[in-house]
């Protein structure tokens, strides 16, 4: 095995794993709290798992995060098979859509805060691993953060959308659904094919990335001050 390939394994690893994890837990997350709130869609088509092969999509989950690692992209982007959820199921519309919603951001939030707090640990942890445990807890720290803020952006069909659905008047919240159908097309021109037009523009239009990463900074700094870490710790 070359040292490059070595390499290359080590750091794929480091953000592979904990980014599973992330991915896993906010769909289960979507679906247990679906069930408590009346909908046993995802449960009865076992989506109601820690088992990260229920939620992996191919390109989403492996090859899309990958592809950027490997282009040295500066955020790391991925998505899972979405848990189905019957919303006129739920025992209450409105209220129930927002929990369910809700319920991915605050498992990622979760398990960012137990990061930070693992981080405690890695004395404890032999020599020989701690340096990969500990790459692997800044990432979970981090891609967890993310996760959990891109998720909120107010649009369908990610979770801040469906918040915002639910609280919106119908008069406001209409519009709103009718426009889930080019919610992806949406995104992805936001989040990508705007910052290139931006580029070759001389202009910077990099503005929803900025947004994300600037309050993912804030958040995974306020983490690591609440669970006693300072932020330029050498983990």
């Amino acid at each position: 095995m070359s040292q490059q390939f070595a390499t290359a394994l080590y750091t794929a690893s480091t953000w592979v794993i904990p980014l599973i994890i992330a991915i896993t837990f906010h769909e289960a997350s979507h679906g247990y709290v679906a069930r408590l709130c009346g909908d046993d869609t995802a449960w009865r088509l076992g989506r109601v798992t820690f088992n990260p092969l229920k939620h992996i999509d191919p390109f989403g989950t492996m090859l899309l995060p990958a592809l950027l690692l490997l282009m040295r992209s500066p955020f790391l982007f991925g998505y899972a098979k979405p848990v189905p959820v019957n919303f006129q199921a739920l025992h209450n519309l409105r209220r129930d859509s927002i929990l369910v919603a809700a319920a991915g951001p605050a498992m990622n939030l979760v398990l960012a805060t137990l990061a930070a707090l693992a981080f405690h640990l890695l004395p404890y942890v032999p020599d020989v691993a701690r340096s990969w445990i500990a790459q692997n807890l800044e990432n979970a720290l981090i891609i967890n953060v993310l996760l959990a803020i891109f998720n909120l952006l107010p649009l369908l069909p990610l979770d801040g959308g469906r918040i915002l659905v639910g609280l919106l008047p119908d008069v406001l919240s209409t519009p709103l659904r009718r426009l889930e159908p080019y919610g992806l097309m949406i995104l992805i021109g936001l989040i990508f094919v705007l910052p290139l037009l931006g580029a070759h523009l001389g202009i910077d239009l990099n503005f929803v990335w900025r947004l994300v990463q600037g309050s993912t900074g804030i958040i995974v700094d306020a983490l690591l001050r609440l669970t006693g870490n300072v932020q330029d710790n050498n983990w």
